[in-house]
């Protein structure tokens, strides 16, 4: 009896471990169209863990962002554009920057939890860190955030280290709003700034030259024009932000905390 119940035990341990080392496994085609297992842990990080490997060349010397989008819901070109001059003018990838967008069919949902989209990543994600190049996941969603509230409906939320999701049918009911800004506006500031929190800020993986983090607001900065100011994740905030109809930037010490982690001077 006693030998029945070790190896019971036994077998009990061996499945545990297996599913663990399955859970950061993933089956991939690779670019020549071959069948491989790769290690997937690497991106399953906290946000701002790989602040410096984003920003730096010296572990990976390019950038890939596979970005799926709804049906529908494409991000606009010029957001696209703008991200790509963001990109090029804040991180060292001396083998470039691709960005490859993706249409996928709705779920159906109408509400998204962290738990519902980090699910959603692992069925569709393909992109993962290679030996020179990491790799960011993003999607475009239709329905909200389960977290929204009366006083503040959230467009974006970064949620691993190389993830993030924006809400964009929620951009796109604020875009339709009388004399709100554009789309493209809306989407490029969301997106700039949930990348931002990738990039470390504030004080998340990327650490302050000077003190500036909005403590009450979590990992923001304290500047209110700043990309990174709190105001930038919400609908209602942002579109207070940007009555100038202009996409916020970096400010001065944002920017000194990216150069002081490896980003451009």
């Amino acid at each position: 009896m006693k030998f029945n119940k070790l190896v019971l035990c036994l077998l009990l341990v061996v499945g545990l471990l297996s599913c663990s080392k399955e859970s950061n496994e993933k089956t991939v085609i690779d670019e020549e169209g071959n069948q491989q297992t790769i290690d997937i842990s690497a991106n399953k990080k906290s946000v701002g863990d790989s602040a410096n490997d984003m920003l730096s060349q010296e572990d990976f010397n390019s950038i890939i962002f596979e970005i799926f989008y709804v049906s529908g819901l494409e991000p606009t070109n010029a957001t696209i554009n703008n991200f790509q001059t963001f990109l090029e003018n804040r991180i060292n990838k001396p083998g470039g920057v691709q960005i490859e967008l993706k249409e996928i069919a709705s779920p159906a949902q109408d509400v998204y939890s962290i738990e519902d989209i980090r699910s959603m990543e692992d069925d569709i994600r393909t992109a993962y860190n290679t030996d020179e190049k990491i790799a960011v996941f993003g999607i475009f969603l239709d329905g909200e955030y389960s977290e929204n509230t009366e006083d503040g409906s959230v467009l974006g939320v970064a949620y691993r280290n190389t993830s993030f999701v924006i809400f964009e049918e929620t951009i796109q009911s604020f875009s339709n709003q009388p004399l709100a800004p554009s789309t493209s506006v809306l989407e490029t500031t969301v997106l700039n700034h949930e990348f931002g929190h990738l990039l470390g800020l504030v004080n998340a993986g990327t650490g302050m030259v000077n003190d500036h983090q909005d403590v009450a607001h979590g990992r923001h900065c304290t500047t209110e024009d700043c990309l990174m100011y709190w105001t930038a994740e919400t609908g209602e905030g942002l579109l207070n932000m940007l009555s100038g109809g202009s996409i916020p930037s970096l400010d001065e010490q944002c920017t000194a905390d990216l150069q002081a982690n490896g980003g451009k001077l």
